[in-house]
Formats: C-alpha cells, structure tokens, sequence
C-alpha cells in the first residue's frame, strides 16, 4: 500500500489573483476550478496516470477567511531555466513578488520573495545552459 503526492493545497484570500500569479513563475495551466478553489498544474491528472507513476503535483488555491499571520513552514524552491538568477527575480518582481526577510542573511545564494498574498518561496541557483 503507498500513496502519491497528488497536490499542494495554499490558503489564500484570492485563489484567482495568487493562480494567476503561480501560472506565469511555473508556465502552468489552470486545469480545474470552481468557487472558492482553483488548481493549475503542467499536465491534467487523471487516476489511470497517478496510479502508474509519481507525477509532479499540482497546486491548489482554496480560499479562506483568515489572513497569513506567520512565516511559511513549507514553501516552493523555483529555479529559473533560461536566464540569470537576477533576471528571474527582476521578472518575478514586475508580476508582483517581493523580497522579504525571514532571517536568511545576506550571505546566501537564493533570493527569498514573497507572492502576492505574503507567502515565501526561494529563487535558487539558475539551470540555465552557461556559455
């Protein structure tokens, strides 16, 4: 007996806003939504693809009441594929991230931004082919 990790699930006052958003940093899709609930993903799960194999997970936005009050205790690594680090937050900023500062420092070598609705996530080193 085992299970899949199927989808992460973010609270959120907005779903539509923060999929949105999450839409243009990963090139996702929405593939589902109904009121109050919005799930974007890279491919349309269907059980027959899941029960085969570990497929990447979608995400989910559900809307909820209350506000975030505290740092995140999971948060999303992105890695830019076809540009700097430095352009991929440039970028990330102009869809409406921003920096924040959750005691990081200022030695490391990711960048740790916030989205729209406060929630952290890290920019790490880029994957992009070097000449």
């Amino acid at each position: 007996m085992t299970s899949r990790f199927t989808e992460l699930v973010v609270d959120c006052h907005d779903p539509e806003r923060l999929a949105a958003f999450w839409c243009e940093v990963l090139d996702f899709k929405v593939i589902d939504r109904s009121e109050g609930k919005v799930e974007i993903g890279s491919w349309v799960p269907t059980v027959e693809d899941v029960r085969a194999r570990q497929m990447p997970p979608t995400l989910v936005f559900i809307q909820v009441p209350e506000g975030k009050t505290v740092k995140n205790r999971l948060h999303l690594d992105v890695s830019p594929i076809d540009g700097s680090t430095e352009d991929e937050v440039a970028r990330l900023l102009g869809l409406g991230a921003t920096k924040t500062d959750v005691g990081q420092g200022s030695d490391r070598n990711w960048v740790v931004m916030a989205d729209p609705e406060g929630n952290e996530f890290d920019v790490l080193r880029t994957l992009a082919p070097q000449n």
